[in-house]
């Protein structure tokens, strides 16, 4: 059942996308569907707004890992801008210049624990490991 949602969802996504790629569908988007400047939510809805979501995986020997994330304010403008805000202090503070020198790095290979520690205390973000 969850398998089957985040296909769909994953369906949705590729597809909204695709559309935006090609200009007759991406002006039709423009017109019933993306917002115009200034439609974002309210400020009371940034504040009030909250997520939950659910992550699953499996790992190379085939234990299945859940884990939960939540965030304490809207994830579009409230809780993004703070988990830019911590990651960016977190390279800048917390990070070993020597052991992520040069190259590409996602931010859980270059910053990991030390993002999610600084996330939980400052930004209104909890990670909890669920029994799958």
């Amino acid at each position: 059942k969850t398998k089957n949602a985040a296909k769909m969802a994953g369906f949705g996504l590729r597809a909204f996308v695709a559309g935006l790629m090609i200009p007759p569908t991406r002006a039709l988007m423009k017109k019933l569907v993306l917002p115009k400047p200034g439609e974002g939510p309210s400020a009371k809805d940034r504040e009030e707004g909250f997520y939950h979501v659910l992550f699953a995986g499996r790992t190379k020997d085939g234990q299945k890992i859940i884990t939960s994330v939540k965030g304490d304010r809207d994830p579009g403008y409230g809780s993004t801008s703070k988990m830019l805000g911590e990651a960016a202090v977190c390279l800048a503070l917390d990070c070993d210049k020597d052991a992520t020198a040069g190259g590409l790095w996602t931010p859980a290979s270059a910053m990991g624990a030390k993002l999610i520690e600084r996330l939980q205390q400052n930004a209104g973000l909890t990670f909890e490991r669920r029994e799958a």
